[in-house]
């Protein structure tokens, strides 16, 4: 029966962009599934999964719309890669092994580049993305943290990948020096070599959101394999 469901999402998709399709199930959290046009889709595609912020937590998953990366796919924007986007309950943050799951389940089902595997996400999103590219770092090929934080503990495995961390210098949400911490502990290591940060002046927590906006944070995860890294 789930290849069946997954093939009809396959057709779906065919020649089209921005089809999305709720999954529920199947891994450990609830996702939006986007599939690229055909033409990408059968050229073993990326996956970018994006954690959203605790604004969006809940069992609703049209809650994930809200902003972020469904939210630009469904204003338009055409993303050449497999657009995971799971949703984590009201109250708990995300959990790696969880996230895991969804990429298994993903990967499983479709043909797609393993050595193309990129994350993003903002606030509790922020912090999942690092911790999730702080505990696999040989899954993850690069991640953009937006306004977030992370375990210090794993800077040095963080270190081992490209990783963009951003944060408004007026946060009122989530102090920036939570941010901080993760780039000290990640500069400790090799002394940031694969690290890029960027401070926003005079933005403050919802201000990042506009970096989903931008084509600056796409194209900086997409130039990125783990084939350079080897």
């Amino acid at each position: 029966m789930r290849k069946i469901i997954l093939f009809s999402i396959l057709l779906f998709s065919l020649n089209s962009w921005g089809q999305l399709k709720a999954i529920r199930n199947q891994a450990d959290y609830p996702f939006w599934l986007h599939l690229p046009a055909d033409s990408i889709l059968k050229n073993n595609p990326p996956v970018l999964i994006f954690l959203h912020g605790r604004s969006l937590s809940g069992t609703n998953l049209d809650l994930v719309k809200r902003y972020g990366v469904i939210h630009e796919i469904e204003k338009g924007r055409k993303v050449p890669a497999i657009v995971i986007a799971p949703q984590v309950t009201a109250g708990s943050s995300w959990d790696p092994d969880k996230i895991l799951s969804v990429l298994r389940f993903v990967q499983k089902e479709f043909n797609t580049d393993t050595n193309r595997v990129y994350v993003t996400g903002m606030s509790l999103g922020g912090y999942g993305t690092l911790n999730f590219a702080g505990k696999y770092p040989g899954v993850v090929t690069a991640a953009v943290a937006l306004c977030g934080g992370g375990n210090p503990k794993n800077g040095c495995n963080l270190s081992t990948i490209p990783v963009w961390i951003q944060h408004g210098n007026k946060d009122a949400a989530v102090p920036i020096s939570e941010s901080e911490k993760m780039v000290k502990s990640i500069k400790d290591c090799n002394g940031g070599e694969n690290l890029k940060y960027t401070v926003h002046y005079g933005a403050s927590h919802g201000d990042l959101e506009k970096a989903f906006r931008t084509d600056d944070l796409y194209n900086w995860l997409f130039q990125f394999s783990k084939d350079d890294q080897k």
